[in-house]
């Protein structure tokens, strides 16, 4: 498990490089720089901190243009859904192909590698999205509440309540908290994999009892999850729409 030495910085002519430092054990001292443009320096045991400065410090050129580079690349735009069979659909990690049927039943079901829905009339595209919305969101409100049932018990010992859950369209977050103890999941995490749909919800349940992103927090969140850095690193390369 790496242990977590909290923010630092360094200076590099008139600009501040901040990183998150842990230490683990391993032989040699690595920096990673992630879509979301966070650096993260994972030390070796006992490496004393005035070192890692001078690393960073050696490497902040690289580690600008990497961060540059992040924030001027622009991801690809999905082209708009046509809903018409053959256009791709993701759900809990996997990919399927949607199927449209003429069909006296309306339905959406998963079959055999395909997105199936029926309806009267496949001319009518607003109501074939409406079926495959409310399946996405049927489907969401049932496995977030397995998921929350099944992650709570990590948490369940340090005293955080057991929240309410809401699942609702966000725009640029994957989930979020209320003080008031409202977790709030992202509609689109219904089509990621299990393992990182868990890591929203842990990393939001930790808020409960951190509210901040604090040493504090990561330390919680190394307890209940410990390979969350990975599973985050996972998470960023996902894009929301």
């Amino acid at each position: 498990m790496s242990i977590l030495k909290g923010t630092q910085h360094v200076q590099f002519g008139t600009t501040t490089i901040r990183y998150e430092l842990t230490y683990s054990e391993r032989k040699t001292l690595v920096i990673h720089i992630y879509p979301d443009t966070s650096v993260v320096v994972d030390a070796p045991l006992d490496t004393p901190v005035d070192k890692v400065h001078a690393k960073v410090l050696k490497r902040a050129a690289w580690i600008l243009r990497e961060q540059l580079q992040f924030e001027t690349y622009a991801p690809a735009q999905p082209l708009p859904r046509r809903y018409v069979s053959g256009e791709s659909y993701r759900y809990l990690g996997r990919q399927y192909r949607l199927k449209v049927e003429t069909d006296t039943v309306e339905r959406t079901v998963l079959k055999r590698g395909y997105l199936v829905v029926g309806v009267h009339d496949p001319s009518l595209k607003p109501r074939i999205a409406a079926l495959i919305d409310h399946w996405y969101r049927s489907h969401a409100r049932t496995i977030f509440a397995e998921r929350l049932e099944a992650c709570y018990p990590r948490v369940e010992s340090l005293g955080i309540p057991f929240p309410d859950l809401t699942v609702r369209d966000m725009k640029a977050r994957w989930g979020s908290c209320s003080a008031v103890g409202r977790l709030t999941l992202n509609l689109k995490l219904i089509q990621l994999p299990r393992k990182l749909i868990d890591y929203v919800i842990l990393h939001e349940l930790c808020h409960l009892k951190e509210y901040n992103h604090s040493p504090a927090f990561y330390t919680l969140l190394d307890r209940v999850l410990p390979d969350w850095r990975e599973r985050r690193q996972q998470l960023n390369q996902r894009e929301i729409h």
